[in-house]
């Protein structure tokens, strides 16, 4: 989690931005603070600790995975459901009640470059509890692959210059619902969008806030509460946190996508940035409809080595006044000594194989601890090898804007900044799509 998230714009008490490259582009040459939440913050490599990662090939009956088909039918469906017991809690199943309003049924956009649509998942039979998909297609009289990203700001708030967006909602810093200004909160451009388009890739988003918000008593005005059994207060030890909540959201949004004939749904990538990467990185693991996914600065909880102490670590985020409520609560309970834990990063990053991933993360971006994203991909790398597929090798830790491992079916690339994406980012995006998707 990135200290720095504006967490009021304007009038409007949001948590956090749709991209961070502001920060990206002027963060230290050295990480500052040396305690966060009262406790201390490594950023020394010679104090991380010793630690001993599961094998991602090793059964919990000790048996040792050799073959492609074991990982499918059994080691990886026994890795998901320890992510589920231990870290992002059981989702529920798609809903019986589930329909969509495509209230943008295909309007001429950019000069008549792109198609907008615009639908209304609801996922519930009335209209509590729905999100809104943003979509940007090419011309094409064929089904377009897509890339579906999941934003801090809602649809009307980035930063596309489009009037015919219909206006979001966002939630202010007192649990209420406020219309979302259009400020360009978000960090998606036109000139992104039509980079895609242009190549015969449409763009699609989501705003996270539609389906759970990113407070800790969201629960109670989020999907999470519509879930929660009769007289329950709070989720339960092994139930679902926020980030559950949000990938949940995902596949929902993958129900629908599955609907439309302009989409060829079985072509659909995924990217989100830090707590989103995170997301993404958990729907793509637990939802294999997904095809690809691109996780930016996931870090700790997401792409980065729970059991290396450097940077962010679980007991940062076990803090109840800080991230507690995205995770479930059994998670929080190795906070003292992760060692205990079934699961580490490597294991989340794995759960993609055979499916193109690509870690990207910046090399300033301490408190997301790139170079333990890079462990965990090299650690990951053996569920790869079973499909024949490369991922790090024995390549060392790559220096910023080297791409020489960011185009392998398991790939890495740190840019030269910190949290989240700059500029350049989307030239690797597009061609990491363009040689898997």
């Amino acid at each position: 989690m990135k200290r720095h998230y504006i967490k009021s714009i304007l009038a409007v008490g949001v948590l956090a931005c749709a991209s961070v490259s502001a920060f990206s582009q002027t963060a230290p040459a050295k990480p500052l603070a040396t305690v966060v939440a009262g406790i201390p913050v490594n950023y020394d490599e010679a104090k991380v600790g010793n630690y001993t990662l599961p094998d991602v090939l090793t059964m919990q009956n000790g048996k040792k995975v050799t073959d492609k088909q074991t990982w499918l039918s059994k080691r990886r469906p026994e890795i998901v459901k320890l992510f589920e017991e231990n870290q992002f809690g059981t989702m529920p199943g798609k809903p019986t009640d589930i329909h969509f309003d495509v209230f943008d049924k295909g309007t001429p956009v950019f000069n008549g470059d792109a198609i907008r649509k615009q639908v209304t998942v609801y996922f519930t039979a009335d209209t509590t509890y729905k999100m809104d998909l943003l979509m940007y297609l090419p011309k094409t009289n064929k089904p377009a692959p897509l890339v579906l990203m999941i934003s801090f700001a809602p649809n009307s708030s980035l930063s596309v210059d489009d009037p015919g967006v219909k206006q979001g909602t966002m939630w202010d810093k007192n649990g209420k619902k406020l219309p979302a200004p259009k400020i360009g909160l978000g960090k998606l451009s036109k000139a992104d969008i039509e980079r895609f388009t242009s190549n015969g890739y449409g763009i699609a988003t989501v705003y996270y806030g539609d389906i759970e918000p990113d407070f800790k008593t969201g629960y109670k005005q989020g999907i999470i509460g519509h879930y929660m059994k009769p007289g329950e207060q709070v989720p339960g030890d092994h139930e679902w946190g926020a980030i559950s909540a949000w990938s949940w959201g995902l596949s929902r949004a993958m129900d629908y996508l599955e609907t439309d004939k302009q989409v060829d749904a079985k072509r659909v990538a995924l990217q989100g940035v830090s707590r989103l990467g995170k997301t993404v990185l958990w729907t793509g693991g637990h939802d294999t409809r997904f095809k690809m996914v691109i996780a930016s600065c996931s870090g700790e909880g997401g792409a980065a080595l729970s059991r290396r102490n450097y940077g962010e670590n679980l007991a940062h985020m076990s803090d109840t006044s800080r991230y507690y409520y995205q995770f479930a609560p059994q998670w929080h309970k190795y906070a003292k000594d992760f060692n205990l834990s079934p699961v580490d990063a490597h294991m989340l990053v794995s759960l993609m194989a055979p499916r193109p991933l690509l870690l990207q993360t910046g090399d300033t971006d301490f408190w997301s601890d790139p170079h333990g994203e890079f462990l965990s991909a090299v650690a990951a790398q053996p569920a790869y090898q079973l499909f024949g597929l490369q991922g790090p090798g024995n390549a060392e830790w790559p220096k910023a804007g080297d791409t020489s491992l960011a185009y392998n079916p398991l790939g890495y690339y740190m840019h030269q900044g910190g949290h989240g994406t700059v500029p350049s980012d989307w030239d690797i995006y597009l061609a990491y799509v363009k040689k898997f998707l």
